[in-house]
């Protein structure tokens, strides 16, 4: 396997972790707080996760979610997703879903590029 930044996790700021996943901000965010939850293991494909990482994920999820309700008062929804694939947006081959607080007054985030 090549190098994957993210499994490099001592060089990561992590925000939360449990046993099966952690979370981190998003470096390049479409949003401010756009977080990423990711499994521990190293895993290209998102929906090929096993039910407990799936789980921990979510979890995750839910955790950085009220954390980043309590941070910003003005986040009132969240896109939550997986670019599953090259051809699908993923830019690391590592599965990260996206955590992207929604403000009332912003536009929608913009598309994916290939």
């Amino acid at each position: 396997m090549a190098f994957c930044i993210f499994c490099d996790r001592a060089s990561l700021p992590i925000l939360a972790e449990n046993e099966l996943a952690f979370a981190i901000r998003d470096k390049f965010p479409v949003r401010p707080l756009h977080t990423l939850i990711l499994p521990k293991r190293h895993q290209p494909d998102g929906l090929i996760l096993t039910d407990a990482e799936l789980a921990a994920v979510f979890a995750m999820s839910r955790a950085i979610r009220a954390e980043i309700v309590e941070k910003d008062a003005t986040v009132c929804e969240f896109n939550f997703g997986l670019n599953n694939g090259a051809v699908a947006g993923q830019k690391i081959a590592h599965a990260h879903f996206h955590l992207i607080p929604r403000r009332a007054d912003e536009a929608p985030p913009p598309a994916a590029q290939p």
